[in-house]
């Protein structure tokens, strides 16, 4: 299966896929990446791994209409069967969705329907469990629509928040678990134990 991440920073999470396929955990490739953000280490960490990778945003075109066709024809070339979003920080136009309905996932450092939405991401994320004195927190993986953290929830896995966590410590401990979840999630889906 062939496989297309999306990311916008780090690319931590992408070279967890990787590495997932390289060592034989996930039966796939991940045969393109794409980043809004020109500077992104996701870009580098594909580079470097000789995957190709394409810096596409709406700062490069007229419209969000001609930024998608570029997006769908660069998937379209790389034969992608399956779309994760690990840390991408846009909204997928809907005629992406539509040519990739169900086939499109994103994982989310929180136990979704909470502490989603628009401008939920990162240390957000974790501020806000803390603030709210949560005694578990986690991380979702699901498949995108077209709100932000609304698709069908196809897997979560639940950890604790220890009283002493900032957090600080908590993305720490979070993020770690994240690249062992996203490895386990992708295998099932592949495995067809998760359907696409």
């Amino acid at each position: 299966m062939n496989i297309a991440v999306f990311a916008s920073h780090g690319g931590s999470d992408l070279q967890a896929i990787i590495d997932g396929c390289n060592n034989h955990a996930i039966d796939a490739k991940v045969v393109v990446v794409i980043s809004n953000n020109s500077d992104s280490m996701a870009l580098q960490r594909a580079a470097k791994e000789n995957i190709p990778n394409y810096h596409l945003s709406s700062r490069q075109y007229d419209s969000e209409e001609l930024l998608a066709k570029k997006i769908l024809q660069v998937l379209d070339e790389y034969s992608v069967d399956m779309i994760f979003l690990a840390g991408y920080m846009r909204m997928l136009h809907t005629s992406i969705l539509e040519k990739y309905n169900n086939r499109v996932f994103n994982i989310h450092p929180a136990l979704l329907p909470k502490y989603g939405g628009k401008g939920m991401y990162g240390m957000n994320v974790h501020n806000a469990v803390i603030a709210a004195k949560e005694k578990e927190t986690g991380v979702t993986i699901h498949r995108v629509n077209a709100e932000y953290d609304s698709g069908e929830i196809v897997a979560q896995t639940v950890m604790k928040v220890n009283e002493d966590d900032t957090p600080e410590t908590l993305a720490a401990r979070v993020l770690e678990r994240e690249h062992e979840f996203l490895v386990e999630v992708i295998s099932d889906i592949i495995a067809g134990k998760i359907a696409l």
